[in-house]
């Protein structure tokens, strides 16, 4: 123990702040990206969606490179606050320049976009992996670790709610109802509050001094190889893969469906209110609704039940767009508030899961790779989403879906074929890649309950066995 006093309330609120900043950012790119260029300036939805897959299988292929230049770090400021300042600040001016394409041709756009995007993707890791690597860095009480990651998921989610409810909003309001202006001073106010969070994070946290084995990080053959080698832990992550798939096509589609399905000259107050709910539900669904469960159910059964709601969520979509019932705000917030708080309870899951899988890896092979693991959930996170916006654009294409909005901000009229296609494909996909999870997951995961206490107690006895004999 190297004697570390207890973290501070003020360090917890600089560590918080910094992930609502990091995720404001990553929720702008992830969700608006694919709408800014393919709706507002008239590029290829196939070729969007293309270059976002590409550059996210990138972006996560250079996840274990970036922690190995950061584990050679050495600083006055230590080793990871440096990459974080540095990162913040190239990562603000790139987002700026994503949302703020020069008047080119679309040609000249196809160049710019991949460019720009690349350049956010690899900037956005030079920060993204020092914040989460520097728990151990900051505090080496376990407890204070535990509830730094806890607050760090959490204002993540905060901050990520934060630009799903303000967005659409804010844009229409900035540029006066040009939303290509809109975005470019939205994103402008996000890259400043990014800049400012990360300052605070970075004046308020001092790093400790850490070992070789604090900062060892996974390659991509060494994260394979481990996920082959435990077959629990690759149930997890193909899971993973389907949930997530399902939610990021519902998360860049969903602005579509408001602005030419249900349409209306106050369809930005609508998506708002919607999302705001949904947001709400989200959190709800994590801190409320699972505690709830868990005191009544299994973590299996919960999850199963997890995904079971939001199929029929969807379902209740599909049935209320094609009757006619989607303009009812109230009545079409129900299933919302099904998918989102079940997708809340699923993001919880998950990571309890991954765990179990962990523990079921040292007990079948003799080693513990939580960080080999774990990295390899970021790892899917980006592939599953690149995934998604690739098949919303190739879909976005297909049905005929004809972007940009007039002067005024008025919509274009989409014919009855693209709005029934729209439908679908923002229901169905969904509710293929859910129900592919739920059968995979119900005939091949066994880490239930019971074998996770079973395995805990194995692993304890092992340990102090092993401290015995020293």
């Amino acid at each position: 123990m190297s004697g570390r006093k207890k973290f501070t309330g003020r360090e917890t609120a600089a560590f918080g702040l910094g992930a609502i900043g990091k995720d404001m950012v990553y929720a702008l790119s992830s969700s608006y990206v694919m709408y800014y260029y393919q709706d507002i300036l008239g590029l290829s939805a196939t070729f969007v969606g293309l270059v976002l897959l590409l550059a996210r299988i990138f972006d996560a292929a250079n996840d274990p490179f970036m922690g190995v230049v950061v584990a050679k770090t050495h600083s006055k400021w230590g080793r990871f606050r440096p990459w974080i300042l540095c990162g913040t600040v190239l990562n603000a001016f790139v987002l700026y320049a994503l949302f703020a394409a020069p008047d080119l041709s679309k040609a000249g756009l196809m160049i710019y976009f991949p460019i720009v995007y690349v350049l956010w993707g690899v900037t956005y890791t030079m920060m993204d992996i020092p914040y989460w690597s520097m728990i151990p860095a900051v505090t080496d009480n376990s407890r204070d670790r535990e509830h730094l990651s806890v607050v760090g998921r959490t204002c993540a989610g905060i901050g990520s709610a934060i630009i799903t409810v303000l967005t659409v909003m804010s844009v229409a309001m900035l540029g006066g109802g040009v939303e290509r202006t809109g975005f470019k001073w939205f994103a402008l106010i996000v890259s400043i509050l990014f800049i400012v969070f990360e300052a605070i994070l970075f004046v308020s946290i001092k790093e400790k001094p850490t070992s070789k084995d604090d900062q060892k990080t996974a390659t991509i053959k060494e994260m394979f190889q481990s996920l082959f080698a435990n077959d629990q832990a690759l149930v997890v992550v193909l899971t993973i893969v389907l949930t997530c798939f399902a939610l990021y096509i519902t998360s860049n589609l969903i602005i579509y469906f408001f602005k030419y399905d249900i349409g209306g000259a106050q369809w930005q107050s609508s998506y708002t209110l919607f999302t705001m709910i949904g947001g709400v539900a989200q959190i709800l669904g994590m801190m409320i609704l699972y505690p709830l469960l868990r005191s009544r159910m299994s973590n299996t059964d919960i999850f199963k039940l997890c995904l079971g709601i939001p199929i029929f969520g969807y379902f209740l979509i599909l049935f209320f767009s094609l009757s006619g019932l989607a303009d009812n705000l109230i009545l079409l917030c129900i299933p919302g508030v099904l998918v989102f708080s079940a997708n809340g309870m699923i993001s919880v899951l998950t990571t309890v899961f991954l765990s179990n899988s962990v523990d079921y890896g040292e007990l079948k092979s003799g080693r513990r790779e939580e960080s080999v693991i774990f990295s390899m959930q970021t790892f899917v996170y980006k592939a599953s989403s690149g995934l998604a916006v690739f098949v919303c654009g190739i879909g976005i294409d297909l049905i005929g879906l004809v972007g940009n909005t007039d002067t005024a901000g008025a919509a274009v009229t989409q014919s009855p074929q693209t709005l029934l296609g729209l439908r679908l494909l923002m229901t169905i996909m969904p509710i293929i890649g859910l129900f592919a999870a739920y059968v995979f997951f119900k005939k091949k995961f066994k880490l239930t309950d019971e074998k996770a206490d079973e395995m805990a107690l194995q692993l304890k006895q092992k340990h102090e066995s092993k401290e015995n004999a020293v």
